[in-house]
């Protein structure tokens, strides 16, 4: 499917990480990524057009996903695995701890929103989870 004009939504995304020592030590979370939907290689149509050419059904209603979205650039990977290159580059957070895989009482949040020049900036909420020792 080709369009004639750029048909991607404009969603900023981005990721925090607080570990449990710095929320000890009243630091806020850090990002530690943040994309956007606008580069992804498959628009919204493109994506739907390729499942059902393959024979998927849809419906009014159904959720419809794009799996992770990830930048080009250092900083814009939409996974922890991508950020740290499978674990082999730590991120260095600004307390100094480094992190290559998530811990005991780290808290990662989500967040998204929509902003343009001249018109409010549309957020979705945040999704936050913490890491809880087994």
């Amino acid at each position: 499917m080709r369009v004639d004009e750029p048909w991607a939504y404009g969603i900023s995304l981005a990721v925090d990480l607080q570990t449990q020592q710095m929320e000890e030590r009243g630091i806020a979370a850090q990002t530690i990524s943040q994309t956007t939907f606008a580069g992804m290689y498959w628009n919204v149509a493109q994506q739907l057009a390729h499942a059902t050419a393959n024979g998927a059904v849809t419906r009014p209603g159904d959720l419809f996903a794009s799996g992770t979205i990830s930048g080009s650039e250092p900083g814009t990977q939409g996974s922890l695995i991508e950020l740290t290159w499978n674990g082999e580059r730590p991120i260095a957070l600004s307390d100094g701890e480094n992190r290559r895989f998530l811990e005991d009482g780290d808290e990662v949040t989500l967040r998204g929103w929509c902003e343009r020049h001249g018109a409010r900036r549309i957020g979705f909420g945040a999704a936050r989870g913490r890491i809880e020792p087994a």
